[in-house]
């Protein structure tokens, strides 16, 4: 059994998105070995920091919060796709080239998983592709972006796969993931109330 690690680490120069300074997550340390017998740190971020999961209330009025989405849409079989070719965005006739099965979980690797800064023309996901995902049935969409997609007025492809169910992970690490079969393991917090968590996300082969 071999285990992969598919998230971003956290800190306070890490990557977020459109290099935004209030993205970026402050950590403060309220108690050490100096003061006291013990050590604490205190953390301040965006739920959408790094390698997170959106729940629809992100995108939907009066959608599901991320303690309300079931446990067995974050352990899942999946497929890691390979689309670091594409320049700009997955397409529906990219998609259509690969074998795409209802219930799959999958991870869309890319060219942004080699970027170690905010590329604000990364590849995304468009609108035709997520309704495409959508009449597949898939469980859920990765992706190795700090957003499913960009440019696109009213977020259309979060409202269509959100809006269907479909578990949207954001920021994942591909870069040494090879294309093929994994299970994937993507755990949120247990926030109520709240329309996206921080995730460790890890793949397993050959369980």
């Amino acid at each position: 059994m071999k285990i992969y690690d598919i998230s971003m680490s956290i800190s306070e120069n890490m990557q977020v998105y459109k290099n935004k300074e209030e993205k970026k997550p402050v950590f403060s340390v309220t108690r050490d070995f100096k003061t006291g017998n013990s050590f604490e740190t205190n953390i301040k971020m965006d739920m959408h920091t790094g390698t997170h999961i959106d729940a629809p209330l992100h995108m939907i009025r009066d959608g599901a919060t991320i303690d309300k989405v079931r446990l067995d849409k974050f352990i899942s079989k999946c497929k890691v796709l390979d689309f670091t070719n594409v320049e700009d965005c997955i397409t529906k006739s990219n998609l259509e080239k690969k074998c795409i099965e209802e219930n799959e979980f999958l991870l869309l690797k890319t060219r942004n998983s080699f970027k170690d800064c905010f590329d604000y023309n990364f590849v995304y996901l468009e609108k035709e592709a997520a309704q495409y995902l959508k009449e597949k049935k898939v469980k859920g969409v990765g992706i190795d972006a700090l957003g499913i997609e960009r440019n696109q007025k009213g977020h259309p492809t979060h409202k269509i796969l959100l809006s269907s169910g479909i578990i949207i992970i954001e920021g994942l690490r591909l870069k040494n993931i090879e294309e093929g079969k994994y299970i994937i393991i993507a755990l949120p917090l247990k926030f109520v109330g709240v329309e996206a968590s921080p995730v460790r996300a890890i793949l397993i082969k050959d369980m």
